[in-house]
């Protein structure tokens, strides 16, 4: 896809995450287009990001800790190459052609895990793998404080209008399937604007990694994150992105339409005034971690 097919977007949705009320930022469909491979070899038969995508000529992949957040979503198994996304009702969406994979993980049956959601949804089954019980802990927008330790142990949310109060009404559940529960509670009461505010500012653009977040925090607003990192010999890096959407769909890694030769790798600068990626564009720019 050449960059001159920004001429033939006809139409400039203002969509995003919709939970969140209203919109900051842009978002966009370009129909009819395809994405190029480009000169960045993809390992079609590999079932992690890391080794499906390799890093472009002159340059490596950026190694993550073990057992850290970004080793988690680098090493995260995805689906088979090709695989569309679907919404959580089992429908493809209508753009195909912008995404170059699919994570291997469920969208749920209700349309609540969208695009603040996905990361969430990553970061907590990371805590949540990794026994780190304590951290599991999400704001509702209204700013209360959630936490998966009250939730097992039966203490229940119960909105009525602004105003959030907290019960126990339920036995103590620790299992995979009550933490769904907790997930789907987080995701129908937080969003972009509660997930920056317990989010940290990213400083300079040396310092994103792996699981960071690039974030419009707005009614709605919109999130991609982070899902890999190439560096070449003069210390630059560049950057692969993913993210959910609305209506909630399968989380998904974007390609580049704008730089196919580094397809599906971007350039990315924490200081630059608007960052475009192939469904949304962001402006400001506001990089985050967790």
């Amino acid at each position: 896809m050449k960059k001159n097919i920004l001429i033939l977007i006809l139409t400039i949705i203002i969509s995003s995450c919709s939970k969140d009320k209203k919109i900051s930022g842009s978002t966009i469909e370009i129909p009819g287009t395809q994405v190029s491979e480009g000169s960045v070899q993809i390992n079609k038969d590999k079932n992690t990001i890391r080794e499906r995508f390799s890093a472009p000529e002159g340059y490596t992949w950026a190694e993550s800790q073990p057992g850290s957040f970004g080793y988690f979503i680098e090493n995260f198994k995805l689906k088979p190459y090709g695989t569309p996304i679907l919404k959580y009702d089992g429908t493809p969406i209508a753009t195909q052609d912008v995404h170059e994979a699919v994570f291997d993980i469920d969208t749920g049956n209700k349309d609540l895990q969208q695009c603040a959601d996905a990361a969430i949804r990553l970061r907590a089954e990371y805590l949540y793998k990794a026994k780190k019980f304590d951290e599991i802990r999400f704001h509702f927008t209204s700013g209360d404080l959630v936490s998966w330790n009250d939730y097992k142990n039966g203490i229940r949310a119960f909105v009525n209008g602004n105003s959030v109060s907290f019960r126990k009404t339920a036995d103590f559940d620790d299992s995979y399937p009550n933490f769904r529960k907790y997930l789907d509670l987080i995701f129908n009461y937080a969003g972009t604007i509660s997930l920056n505010k317990e989010t940290k500012p990213v400083a300079a653009t040396s310092d994103l990694k792996t699981g960071d977040i690039l974030i419009t925090p707005g009614s709605p607003g919109h999130i991609v994150f982070i899902s890999g990192v190439c560096q070449n010999k003069e210390g630059e890096k560049l950057f692969l992105l993913s993210q959910g959407f609305t209506p909630a769909q399968s989380i998904h890694m974007l390609s580049n339409p704008f730089d196919k030769n580094i397809s599906s790798w971007y350039r990315l600068d924490v200081n630059s005034s608007e960052t475009k990626t192939a469904r949304y564009f962001f402006k400001p720019t506001n990089f985050r971690s967790f």
